[in-house]
């Protein structure tokens, strides 16, 4: 619920709740009254106008009966000799808590119970008094006077009397301004304690969920609802969100550490061996282990192919802090892919031959299909699956052999670049391209390696707006494929734009 919509229902229930509250306490307290001073014996309907203002609802009632009495007296002077109409009159007021007496000279002519007339029936003036309006006697009753002569001659009064005392008026008051008063406690305790419940509640436990983001804890989660609506419902959202958020970049901070740690333990090893290399085959030079040109010629090349290999160690590691950054130098341009791949073949073959592995290639795409890519990057790509596949050949019978294929896919190429070695397991697949995943979890000295090899090609594929993948059987070799868009020039001289990289 929103703090605006809060704060109108605290508003209104400020003024509503004290009103409903104050006008069933005033109903109850009328009841108490009326059954305290035992007054419910002349009526079971409540006169609330009796209660709260005896004087002004006694005198008002009594004003319009005597107007309807003197009207029948002028049709019949003697009515009020009538037993039968003074039970009436008598029924008739009985709802205000009243009741009328008749005296006849210094007697009663007519009372319908002696009981509640005996308090008051020796306090009432005689006949002729001349007292106007209502009037109080010494017990606090309200009494209306009307006199008049019996058919005789006799002076005789009609007596109104009101069976309330003045004094209820007063306990009322006193009544209703305790109850009101509580009434404005209980009112102020349950919407405190709401508004507490609803806001201050919350608050405090997001501010416990924020001191625990503070300790570095991104595990704690709040207790309460975050599906809830309105303002505290987005700021736990919010909350929920920005601890997700931190939980991942610390997830990922402490695995980039640990892939750090593990880089640098692989490149360690990985240098270490050309480099223990170098100093061995150095070191028989200068002691003349190598004693005729022949050999020496043989340490050199080996001394300056495990620089090679360091110097590729190092591109591996530069190339690599330049995708963490996302900061890959491209160079786009047209290359014709006949062309360009024959070229890269060349370079392959002529280190494949060095090594004593057959190279089969074929182009089956047309002679003037494009693609829009760097060359150096393809190039890297290229260069890295073959090494991989070089260094897990492995096979015992001499017959090492690399097979690259481009196929044309109408607006597409795709490279196949298949060997026969001892292949990958199929629960290795889908992993081979994170980074620091190896196959080899023992990793001999022989195959080494980063481990971020095909996480680069990945990389610079994907920059190129292509997809890689891999397929694999033990024992029988391992097929990579990754697929490049087409450069395509349309009749009208428009260009399709087959990358669009922002590294």
């Amino acid at each position: 619920m929103r703090f605006r919509t809060k704060l109108l229902i605290t508003s209104l229930a400020i003024v509503i709740i004290p009103i409903i509250l104050a006008m069933a306490t005033y109903f109850a307290v009328g009841r108490y009254l009326i059954y305290d001073q035992q007054i419910d014996q002349y009526s079971k309907v409540v006169d609330y106008g009796m209660i709260s203002d005896p004087g002004g609802t006694f005198s008002e009632m009594t004003e319009q009966l005597v107007k309807e009495i003197l009207v029948t007296m002028l049709a019949d002077p003697f009515i009020l000799e009538d037993e039968n109409y003074l039970q009436q009159l008598d029924e008739e007021v009985a709802p205000s808590y009243s009741f009328i007496i008749v005296k006849k000279g210094f007697t009663v002519y007519y009372v319908a119970d002696k009981n509640k007339a005996k308090e008051v029936i020796y306090e009432l003036p005689g006949f002729g008094t001349d007292i106007k309006g209502i009037y109080y006697t010494t017990s606090k009753h309200l009494v209306r006077q009307l006199d008049f002569y019996f058919s005789d001659g006799d002076e005789g009064s009609l007596y109104i009397i009101s069976g309330i005392r003045t004094g209820l008026t007063t306990s009322l008051v006193v009544y209703m301004t305790i109850a009101i008063v509580l009434i404005l406690l209980v009112t102020s305790v349950l919407l405190t304690t709401w508004i507490g419940r609803s806001i201050f509640k919350p608050i405090s436990e997001l501010n416990v969920a924020m001191q625990h983001i503070k300790d570095g804890n991104f595990d704690y989660m709040l207790p309460t609802n975050v599906m809830e609506k309105g303002e505290l419902g987005a700021m736990y959202r919010n909350y929920e969100d920005m601890r997700l958020r931190l939980k991942e970049s610390a997830d990922e901070k402490i695995e980039r550490e640990k892939q750090n740690k593990e880089l640098i333990s692989n490149i360690s090893h990985d240098l270490k061996t050309p480099i223990t290399a170098i100093k061995g085959y150095s070191q028989g030079l200068l002691e003349g282990v190598a004693d005729n040109p022949e050999k020496q010629m043989k340490y050199i090349r080996i001394i300056n192919s495990k620089a090679n290999d360091m110097n590729n160690l190092i591109n591996e590691l530069t190339l690599y802090s330049s995708i963490d950054n996302n900061r890959i130098p491209y160079n786009f341009v047209k290359l014709n892919v006949a062309e360009y791949f024959g070229d890269c073949i060349e370079e392959i073959g002529a280190d494949l031959e060095s090594k004593q592995i057959k190279l089969n290639y074929s182009n089956l795409t047309g002679p003037d299909t494009q693609i829009v890519a760097d060359p150096e990057q393809i190039k890297r790509v290229v260069n890295n699956i073959v090494s991989n596949s070089v260094k897990y050949m492995q096979r015992s019978d001499g017959k090492e052999q690399i097979d690259i294929r481009i196929l044309d896919e109408v607006d597409s190429i795709r490279i196949e670049l298949e060997d026969n070695g001892k292949g990958i397991a199929q629960k290795d697949i889908p992993n081979i391209f994170d980074r620091f995943y190896r196959t080899d979890a023992s990793r001999n000295s022989k195959q080494g390696g980063s481990g971020i090899g095909l996480s680069i090609v990945k990389k610079i594929i994907e920059d190129h707006g292509g997809y890689i993948w891999a397929t694999s059987h033990e024992g029988e070799g391992t097929c990579m494929h990754f697929v490049l868009r087409k450069y395509i020039e349309f009749a009208n001289g428009s260009e399709a734009v087959t990358v669009d990289n922002e590294t």
